[in-house]
């Protein structure tokens, strides 16, 4: 008699669950919306990339001015997602489900807010690395981004609660509109602004290191306020965020405020070994050699001469008395393109213009007009004089006469040997920002 025997049964695995926020967050809508906030962003700033690459200051603003475009668009997103199940018609069975109201709400809408964080902090990224490049001084000024991506993530927050409140196809973009309208009036409320973040970023000022703390704080206590009266058991508790909110917008709306000045605004970085001395503003002193190289002809051509101002400024302000105005390197997109000077001919007659202090004169002699002229033709012609000059020979009787004093004059300080023309430059530039004809040598 034989006896089989059978092998005893192995229980199988129990099959491996995922959390829900799991799949809400790797399918759906909450991918799309960080794909949507990517593009959206990056058909915002390429346009205008002449004005910011090469500037770490600039691009800063623009990732941060470029919130008055996202906010509303993340508050959409949120409210998209929100009004999902009233579009299924499903909130009667989700009603039933074991989860509170609360968590399924935060499953629902946290994975939009960080997908939309991702894509905005995508465009950082992509932006910081188109600008490097070009950057010729400055550092990275990232202390904005912490703030701007959680003001983001709020927005989706609260724009999930109106979803859930207004469960209709046209919430969404009439949130947009209504959020960007709100944003752009805010602006200009100076009661509001400090808690605005979408408040254009000042030019030469960076927030305190306890700015983008107070804003997050702000941003995400008033989103967490509405997302706990809207779905918590005890609504009670939504007052804790918004103490919080409260006491953040004291914070930001009092004291010197949110903003320093950066002390690289107000630096120059010189290059001594010409008279003048060329000096640009310290945010872009690598700019200095492109500078200094545009204007060799001039500062060569003034070798020996006497009454100079001390140096050329790139202050953005009044010169003071030892000094005559730089052309500003800024706005980019004008001199300079992507760390470079595009018309270093026109910049050179430009700081030419300002050696004379006389830009602010009106109704100058005729005198005074000649010798200018005859000196900038000398140091630094315009690239445009021929155009100026044939428009003169086929004007009025003045024009045409005028045109022949000037081609006379200009030639008279180009044919001066050395010596006498140094010392005609001397005079004339010791009766600088004279506006008669005291003190001006004649040609």
């Amino acid at each position: 008699m034989t006896t089989t025997t059978t092998a005893p049964t192995v229980p199988e695995a129990p099959a491996r669950t995922h959390h829900p926020l799991r799949a809400e967050a790797l399918r759906g809508f909450p991918p799309l919306a960080g794909a949507a906030v990517l593009l959206l962003l990056g058909a915002l700033l390429p346009p205008s990339a002449d004005t910011w690459q090469g500037d770490w200051a600039k691009t800063a603003a623009q990732l941060h001015n470029a919130l008055v475009i996202a906010v509303p668009f993340a508050a959409a997103a949120g409210c998209w997602q929100g009004g999902r199940e009233g579009r299924r018609r499903t909130e009667e069975l989700w009603d039933t489900a074991v989860r509170a109201p609360l968590t399924r709400l935060l499953v629902s809408a946290l994975p939009v807010a960080l997908w939309v964080a991702v894509g905005y902090l995508l465009t950082v990224a992509l932006t910081t690395l188109t600008t490097w490049p070009y950057v010729r001084g400055d550092h990275p000024h990232p202390s904005l981004v912490p703030g701007d991506t959680i003001a983001l993530m709020a927005a989706v927050l609260m724009g999930h609660v109106v979803g859930r409140a207004a469960p209709t196809s046209l919430a969404a973009p009439l949130l947009g509109v209504a959020g960007y309208a709100g944003l752009g009036t805010a602006v200009h409320q100076d009661a509001v602004s400090p808690l605005n973040p979408a408040v254009p970023a000042m030019d030469g000022f960076w927030p305190v290191w306890w700015q983008p703390l107070a804003m997050a704080a702000w941003t995400l206590g008033l989103a967490f306020a509405l997302i706990l009266a809207y779905a918590a058991r005890r609504r009670a508790t939504a007052l804790l965020p918004l103490a919080t909110a409260l006491a953040a917008a004291l914070l930001l709306s009092t004291g010197s405020g949110p903003w320093r000045p950066d002390p690289l605004a107000h630096r120059q970085v010189c290059d001594t070994s010409t008279t003048p001395a060329v000096c640009v503003n310290a945010r872009y002193s690598g700019m200095l050699p492109q500078v200094r190289a545009a204007l060799s002809g001039v500062t060569g051509k003034l070798h020996g001469v006497h009454g100079l101002p001390a140096r050329w400024s790139n202050r953005g302000t009044e010169p003071r008395a030892d000094e005559a105005a730089l052309p500003m390197l800024t706005p980019f997109g004008w001199y300079v393109v992507r760390g470079r000077l595009t018309q270093p001919d026109q910049y050179a007659w430009e700081a030419v213009a300002a050696l004379s202090g006389r830009g602010d004169c009106e109704n100058q002699p005729a005198l005074v007009q000649l010798a200018d002229e005859a000196v900038q033709a000398y140091l630094a012609p315009s690239p445009f004089q021929g155009h100026f000059d044939s428009l003169d020979a086929k004007g009025d009787a003045a024009a045409r006469a005028h045109l022949r004093e000037s081609l006379a004059a200009r030639a008279k300080l180009a044919g001066m040997d050395e010596q006498r023309r140094r010392t005609w430059l001397s005079a004339y530039f010791a009766a600088r920002a004279d506006c008669d004809a005291e003190g001006v040598p004649s040609l």
